[in-house]
């Protein structure tokens, strides 16, 4: 009987206990601390989403935001690349070949204290760079832009925008078909 009553007694001890800590995990008193337009500045890892037209693509990635620049040392080129060249072998060869490709994205920022975020405003510039196909340099530019705002959140730290390559030009040529490339940051963690 006396093993039965100290169970007894360990198991309402556990429930009080684990009420006791998820009371005081309920604070309503949250004061959210007050975002600064240079709270931006940092490195970030994100999931970067790629879409076009009904192929999506997931990967992580970093990059790095100082003086209203995003600049990522490693721009994911497969999309611009495989919409470049057709053959998928082809493609992958220039992939392999073609580096890391910086790419610096310009922003104007805003604080919104209501709403304790920080707007993004984009300025995007063209990506340019070479690519060799059959023995072959060409010359690519890419016209970036972004259509929507980004933002700064007060709440968790984190940056969320996206933007997207309406247009790319080969040797001059402007590639016709071409399904533009949607580039969307969902979350990013500031490291």
């Amino acid at each position: 009987m006396k093993k039965k009553t100290v169970l007894n007694f360990l198991i309402v001890a556990a429930i009080a206990i684990l009420g006791f800590s998820l009371t005081s995990c309920m604070n309503d008193n949250y004061e959210p601390v007050p975002v600064k337009l240079n709270d931006i500045n940092g490195n970030y890892r994100a999931r970067l989403v790629t879409s076009q037209g009904g192929m999506f693509n997931e990967k992580i990635i970093d990059f790095t935001a100082k003086d209203s620049i995003i600049t990522f040392g490693n721009f994911p080129m497969k999309e611009i690349v495989r919409s470049i060249v057709n053959d998928p072998v082809k493609a992958d060869t220039v992939l392999a070949h073609l580096g890391k490709i910086e790419y610096k994205l310009n922003f104007k920022s805003k604080l919104n204290p209501e709403q304790n975020v920080v707007e993004l405003t984009f300025e995007p510039k063209i990506l340019s760079f070479q690519m060799t196909l059959d023995g072959v340099t060409k010359n690519v530019s890419v016209l970036m832009a972004a259509k929507q705002k980004g933002f700064f959140v007060g709440y968790d730290w984190s940056m969320r925008f996206a933007w997207e390559a309406e247009k790319i030009t080969v040797e001059g040529v402007d590639l016709t078909p071409y399904q533009s490339i949607k580039y969307e940051i969902p979350i990013s963690i500031k490291n």
